[in-house]
Protein backbone atom coordinates (compact mmCIF):
# COMPACT_ATOMS: atom_id res chain seq x y z
CA UNK A 1 0.00 0.00 0.00
CA UNK A 2 1.19 3.57 -1.35
CA UNK A 3 0.77 6.06 1.59
CA UNK A 4 -1.58 9.09 0.58
CA UNK A 5 0.25 11.50 -0.70
CA UNK A 6 -1.28 10.62 -4.22
CA UNK A 7 0.33 13.47 -6.47
CA UNK A 8 4.03 14.86 -7.64
CA UNK A 9 3.38 18.21 -6.29
CA UNK A 10 2.35 16.98 -3.35
CA UNK A 11 5.33 14.78 -2.55
CA UNK A 12 8.07 17.62 -3.96
CA UNK A 13 6.39 19.82 -1.47
CA UNK A 14 6.54 17.35 1.44
CA UNK A 15 10.14 17.00 0.34
CA UNK A 16 10.43 20.69 0.39
CA UNK A 17 9.08 21.69 3.66
CA UNK A 18 11.39 18.40 5.19
CA UNK A 19 14.56 19.69 3.33
CA UNK A 20 13.83 23.50 5.39
CA UNK A 21 13.48 21.93 8.24
CA UNK A 22 16.89 20.59 8.28
CA UNK A 23 18.55 23.78 6.67
CA UNK A 24 16.85 26.81 7.67
CA UNK A 25 19.20 29.25 5.63
CA UNK A 26 17.73 27.68 2.56
CA UNK A 27 14.45 29.56 3.23
CA UNK A 28 16.58 32.58 3.89
CA UNK A 29 18.21 32.37 0.53
CA UNK A 30 15.08 31.59 -0.94
CA UNK A 31 13.77 34.96 0.77
CA UNK A 32 16.64 37.11 -0.01
CA UNK A 33 16.24 36.18 -4.10
CA UNK A 34 12.50 36.38 -4.28
CA UNK A 35 12.73 39.97 -2.51
CA UNK A 36 15.20 40.97 -5.26
CA UNK A 37 12.56 39.85 -8.17
CA UNK A 38 13.62 36.55 -8.79
CA UNK A 39 11.58 33.31 -9.04
CA UNK A 40 13.32 30.20 -8.63
CA UNK A 41 13.00 26.96 -10.04
CA UNK A 42 14.63 23.87 -8.36
CA UNK A 43 17.36 22.70 -10.61
CA UNK A 44 17.47 19.30 -8.82
CA UNK A 45 17.17 17.41 -5.88
CA UNK A 46 19.77 14.62 -3.95
CA UNK A 47 19.38 11.98 -1.94
CA UNK A 48 21.94 9.16 -0.41
CA UNK A 49 22.15 5.85 0.47
CA UNK A 50 23.55 2.60 0.53
CA UNK A 51 23.69 0.17 -2.38
CA UNK A 52 21.84 -2.92 -0.13
CA UNK A 53 19.13 -4.32 -1.90
CA UNK A 54 16.82 -3.14 0.78
CA UNK A 55 17.22 0.44 0.30
CA UNK A 56 19.31 1.17 -2.97
CA UNK A 57 18.90 3.78 -5.64
CA UNK A 58 16.01 1.78 -7.44
CA UNK A 59 13.83 1.87 -4.38
CA UNK A 60 14.11 5.44 -3.89
CA UNK A 61 13.94 6.27 -7.25
CA UNK A 62 10.28 4.18 -7.56
CA UNK A 63 8.46 6.99 -6.54
CA UNK A 64 9.52 9.05 -8.97
CA UNK A 65 9.50 6.57 -11.60
CA UNK A 66 5.74 6.22 -11.06
CA UNK A 67 5.11 9.93 -11.51
CA UNK A 68 6.27 10.11 -14.96
CA UNK A 69 10.35 10.23 -14.08
CA UNK A 70 12.86 8.82 -16.25
CA UNK A 71 15.95 7.27 -15.96
CA UNK A 72 18.84 9.57 -17.88
CA UNK A 73 22.30 9.05 -16.89
CA UNK A 74 24.55 6.85 -14.18
CA UNK A 75 27.97 8.35 -12.71
CA UNK A 76 30.50 6.95 -10.69
CA UNK A 77 32.64 8.19 -7.58
CA UNK A 78 35.67 6.21 -7.00
CA UNK A 79 37.83 8.10 -4.37
CA UNK A 80 34.68 8.25 -2.75
CA UNK A 81 33.05 4.46 -3.14
CA UNK A 82 29.76 6.30 -5.03
CA UNK A 83 27.46 5.63 -7.77
CA UNK A 84 24.72 7.71 -8.79
CA UNK A 85 21.44 8.24 -11.34
CA UNK A 86 19.68 10.75 -12.80
CA UNK A 87 16.10 10.95 -13.40
CA UNK A 88 14.34 13.82 -15.19
CA UNK A 89 10.29 14.19 -15.71
CA UNK A 90 9.01 15.16 -19.21
CA UNK A 91 7.83 18.60 -17.82
CA UNK A 92 11.34 20.39 -18.07
CA UNK A 93 10.16 22.62 -14.76
CA UNK A 94 9.67 19.70 -12.56
CA UNK A 95 13.59 19.37 -11.04
CA UNK A 96 15.69 16.42 -11.91
CA UNK A 97 16.33 13.67 -9.04
CA UNK A 98 20.13 12.82 -8.49
CA UNK A 99 20.44 9.70 -6.14
CA UNK A 100 23.81 8.25 -5.01
CA UNK A 101 24.53 4.96 -3.20
CA UNK A 102 27.35 3.78 -0.75
CA UNK A 103 28.65 0.26 -2.64
CA UNK A 104 29.39 -1.10 0.91
CA UNK A 105 31.53 -4.08 -0.48
CA UNK A 106 34.31 -1.78 -1.24
CA UNK A 107 34.37 -0.89 2.79
CA UNK A 108 35.75 -2.90 5.26
CA UNK A 109 34.00 -5.63 7.53
CA UNK A 110 33.15 -3.13 10.27
CA UNK A 111 31.64 -0.37 8.17
CA UNK A 112 29.60 -3.20 6.78
CA UNK A 113 28.39 -4.60 10.05
CA UNK A 114 27.20 -1.25 11.20
CA UNK A 115 25.23 -0.15 8.10
CA UNK A 116 23.90 -3.71 8.16
CA UNK A 117 22.71 -3.11 11.84
CA UNK A 118 21.15 -0.01 11.56
CA UNK A 119 19.19 -1.35 8.35
CA UNK A 120 17.68 -4.18 10.60
CA UNK A 121 16.13 -1.39 12.47
CA UNK A 122 14.22 -0.31 9.44
CA UNK A 123 10.68 -2.42 8.72
CA UNK A 124 11.11 -2.99 5.17
CA UNK A 125 7.29 -2.18 5.12
CA UNK A 126 8.12 1.60 4.63
CA UNK A 127 10.45 1.43 1.65
CA UNK A 128 7.17 0.72 -0.26
CA UNK A 129 5.84 4.42 1.06
CA UNK A 130 5.54 7.57 -1.32
CA UNK A 131 6.28 9.46 0.84
CA UNK A 132 9.71 7.50 1.82
CA UNK A 133 12.22 9.70 0.78
CA UNK A 134 11.53 12.26 3.87
CA UNK A 135 11.22 9.40 6.43
CA UNK A 136 14.03 11.01 7.96
CA UNK A 137 16.29 8.15 10.47
CA UNK A 138 14.34 5.37 11.01
CA UNK A 139 16.66 3.80 13.63
CA UNK A 140 18.73 4.44 16.36
CA UNK A 141 22.62 5.20 16.32
CA UNK A 142 24.96 6.76 18.50
CA UNK A 143 27.45 9.75 18.26
CA UNK A 144 30.38 6.97 19.05
CA UNK A 145 28.95 5.31 16.50
CA UNK A 146 28.75 8.56 13.93
CA UNK A 147 32.19 9.32 14.63
CA UNK A 148 33.75 5.59 14.09
CA UNK A 149 31.77 6.09 10.34
CA UNK A 150 32.84 9.52 9.72
CA UNK A 151 36.68 8.39 9.85
CA UNK A 152 35.43 5.99 7.22
CA UNK A 153 33.39 7.73 5.49
CA UNK A 154 31.94 11.32 6.13
CA UNK A 155 28.97 9.74 3.43
CA UNK A 156 28.34 6.80 5.68
CA UNK A 157 28.00 8.79 8.81
CA UNK A 158 25.93 12.02 6.92
CA UNK A 159 23.33 8.68 6.38
CA UNK A 160 23.64 7.39 9.87
CA UNK A 161 22.72 10.62 11.42
CA UNK A 162 19.75 11.54 8.96
CA UNK A 163 18.65 9.19 6.66
CA UNK A 164 16.36 8.78 3.78
CA UNK A 165 15.69 12.35 3.27
CA UNK A 166 16.84 15.50 0.39
CA UNK A 167 20.50 16.11 0.99
CA UNK A 168 20.18 19.45 -1.28
CA UNK A 169 17.71 21.19 -3.16
CA UNK A 170 19.69 23.31 -6.40
CA UNK A 171 18.50 26.48 -7.70
CA UNK A 172 18.56 26.66 -11.54
CA UNK A 173 20.61 29.74 -11.95
CA UNK A 174 19.58 29.74 -15.89
CA UNK A 175 16.07 30.95 -14.61
CA UNK A 176 17.49 34.27 -12.94
CA UNK A 177 17.79 37.33 -14.29
CA UNK A 178 19.51 39.78 -11.58
CA UNK A 179 21.88 36.92 -10.82
CA UNK A 180 22.52 35.07 -13.77
CA UNK A 181 26.42 34.27 -13.19
CA UNK A 182 27.33 32.16 -10.57
CA UNK A 183 30.07 34.81 -9.59
CA UNK A 184 27.81 37.40 -9.46
CA UNK A 185 25.56 34.76 -7.22
CA UNK A 186 28.01 33.26 -5.12
CA UNK A 187 29.20 37.20 -4.16
CA UNK A 188 25.76 37.90 -3.68
CA UNK A 189 25.63 35.20 -0.33
CA UNK A 190 28.99 35.72 1.25
CA UNK A 191 28.09 39.90 1.02
CA UNK A 192 25.11 38.13 3.18
CA UNK A 193 26.71 36.52 5.69
CA UNK A 194 27.02 32.87 3.95
CA UNK A 195 29.92 30.46 3.64
CA UNK A 196 30.61 28.56 0.38
CA UNK A 197 31.98 25.46 0.04
CA UNK A 198 35.25 25.87 -1.44
CA UNK A 199 36.90 22.73 -2.48
CA UNK A 200 38.08 22.38 -5.39
CA UNK A 201 37.35 26.09 -6.14
CA UNK A 202 34.21 27.96 -5.06
CA UNK A 203 32.94 27.47 -8.70
CA UNK A 204 32.79 23.72 -9.91
CA UNK A 205 33.15 22.76 -13.58
CA UNK A 206 33.28 25.21 -16.31
CA UNK A 207 31.39 26.00 -20.03
CA UNK A 208 33.78 23.31 -21.67
CA UNK A 209 31.70 20.39 -19.75
CA UNK A 210 28.52 22.62 -20.06
CA UNK A 211 27.98 22.74 -15.87
CA UNK A 212 29.59 25.15 -13.23
CA UNK A 213 28.06 24.17 -9.79
CA UNK A 214 28.63 25.81 -6.77
CA UNK A 215 27.13 25.27 -3.02
CA UNK A 216 26.88 26.85 0.82
CA UNK A 217 28.48 24.21 3.35
CA UNK A 218 26.07 22.45 5.21
CA UNK A 219 23.97 23.79 7.98
CA UNK A 220 24.87 22.98 11.70
CA UNK A 221 22.14 21.35 13.37
CA UNK A 222 21.64 19.24 16.82
CA UNK A 223 20.97 15.94 16.13
CA UNK A 224 19.59 13.43 18.81
CA UNK A 225 21.62 10.67 19.35
CA UNK A 226 21.28 7.83 21.66
CA UNK A 227 24.03 8.93 23.69
CA UNK A 228 23.01 12.84 23.42
CA UNK A 229 22.03 15.80 21.90
CA UNK A 230 25.07 16.53 19.44
CA UNK A 231 25.30 19.70 16.64
CA UNK A 232 27.06 18.00 13.12
CA UNK A 233 26.73 19.27 9.34
CA UNK A 234 23.18 18.71 7.65
CA UNK A 235 22.16 19.65 4.73
CA UNK A 236 23.65 22.52 1.91
CA UNK A 237 21.92 24.65 -0.91
CA UNK A 238 23.38 24.42 -4.34
CA UNK A 239 23.49 26.42 -7.39
CA UNK A 240 23.62 24.93 -11.06
CA UNK A 241 24.34 26.97 -13.96
CA UNK A 242 23.83 24.59 -17.29
CA UNK A 243 25.47 25.58 -20.77
CA UNK A 244 24.32 24.23 -24.46
CA UNK A 245 25.87 21.03 -24.82
CA UNK A 246 26.71 19.91 -28.76
CA UNK A 247 23.29 19.30 -29.45
CA UNK A 248 22.82 22.76 -28.94
CA UNK A 249 19.98 22.42 -26.04
CA UNK A 250 21.04 22.76 -22.39
CA UNK A 251 22.86 20.22 -21.12
CA UNK A 252 20.93 18.39 -18.53
CA UNK A 253 23.59 15.98 -16.61
CA UNK A 254 26.08 15.92 -14.38
CA UNK A 255 29.86 16.23 -14.15
CA UNK A 256 31.03 13.31 -11.93
CA UNK A 257 34.40 15.16 -11.31
CA UNK A 258 32.38 18.60 -10.17
CA UNK A 259 30.14 16.82 -7.90
CA UNK A 260 32.97 14.83 -6.12
CA UNK A 261 33.58 17.96 -4.92
CA UNK A 262 29.82 19.18 -4.05
CA UNK A 263 29.65 16.27 -1.98
CA UNK A 264 32.26 17.60 0.02
CA UNK A 265 29.42 20.21 1.06
CA UNK A 266 28.98 18.20 4.29
CA UNK A 267 32.39 17.46 5.55
CA UNK A 268 32.09 20.56 7.93
CA UNK A 269 29.15 23.29 8.61
CA UNK A 270 28.69 26.95 8.50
Amino acid sequence: MREDINNLDALLEKMWQDYLETNPPAQRIYELLHNEGEEILNDHIAFRTFNHPKVDIDVLAKAFLENGYEEKGNYKFPAKKLFAKHFQHPDGKKPKIFISELILEEFDQELKEIVYQLLKQFPEKYTHRTDFTTFGRPWEVSYETYQKLKEKSEYAAWMAAFGFRPNHFTINVNHLKKYDSLQKLNQYLKDNGFKLNDSGGEIKGSKEVYLEQSSTLAYNTEVEFSDGLYTIPACYYEFALRYPGPDGKLFQGFVAKSADKIFESTDKGQ
